[in-house]
């Protein structure tokens, strides 16, 4: 049961603590999203873990005849959809088919970047924690607050804060990163000038640069011949 003063850790770590595979994968998320420690990453993994094991629990009793089960399969999909999890009209398979970066991507750190309130998942935790982030008018400090689909459209700054001045020089630099990352801007190719190789032109143009077999052979060395005599000359030289 354990001590009542203390909460009871509710997430499962990796019951393999070394395996370089999984440790390279959880590093490259950790990158991507600005986590602070891979502790985060098994926390949205055991979320994950119990939202797929609802789920085929449902798909494994699909055919039984008892009425809450609907009422459970309408339920997980509603919960799951206000989480932003999962878009209208989904099913119990695209649960299954979810991953940890769909669970890390409601996060409020990510939702901050990905809103262009800040430049990086860095900055984006520095301002959630430094408390220059908000969700209408309640000011959250936790980056890793769930948003729910309701609530990502109220994401903003603090209107007490610094921030909130668009002439704020991290606002300004905020809006010229913005504007300098914005995609669209590029005139669009011609499709004549796009040109792809099929794998036998390159091939057959790779085979005409090799070398040929007779430029590779290695000359022999040219051997001395002796001169033949001539009829003057007799062939023990001047006598």
């Amino acid at each position: 049961m354990g001590h009542p003063k203390f909460s009871r850790k509710k997430y499962d770590s990796p019951t393999h603590p070394w395996k370089s595979a999984r440790i390279k994968e959880e590093h490259a998320i950790r990158a991507n999203h600005g986590l602070k420690n891979v502790r985060e990453i098994w926390k949205a993994n055991s979320a994950l873990r119990r939202h797929r094991h609802q789920a085929m629990k449902l798909i494994s009793r699909a055919a039984s005849p008892e009425p809450h089960l609907m009422r459970e399969y309408d339920d997980l999909l509603r919960s799951l959809y206000n989480k932003g999890l999962i878009p209208d009209g989904a099913t119990l398979d695209n649960i299954l088919e979810l991953s940890v970066e769909d669970m890390l991507g409601r996060r409020l750190q990510t939702l901050v970047r990905l809103k262009g309130l800040a430049v990086s998942h860095k900055q984006a935790r520095q301002l959630i924690t430094h408390g220059h982030i908000s969700i209408g008018e309640q000011k959250v400090t936790i980056p890793a607050y769930p948003v729910s689909r309701e609530e990502e459209e109220n994401i903003t700054y603090v209107s007490r804060s610094v921030l909130s001045n668009p002439n704020h020089s991290i606002r300004q630099d905020i809006e010229t990163l913005r504007s300098t990352a914005e995609y669209g801007e590029e005139e669009p190719v011609e499709m004549g000038e796009v040109f792809v190789k099929s794998d036998a032109e390159v091939i057959a143009e790779r085979a005409a640069a090799a070398p040929s077999s007779e430029s590779t052979m290695v000359a022999e060395p040219a051997t001395e011949t002796a001169a033949e005599p001539t009829p003057d000359q007799p062939e023990g030289g001047d006598q």
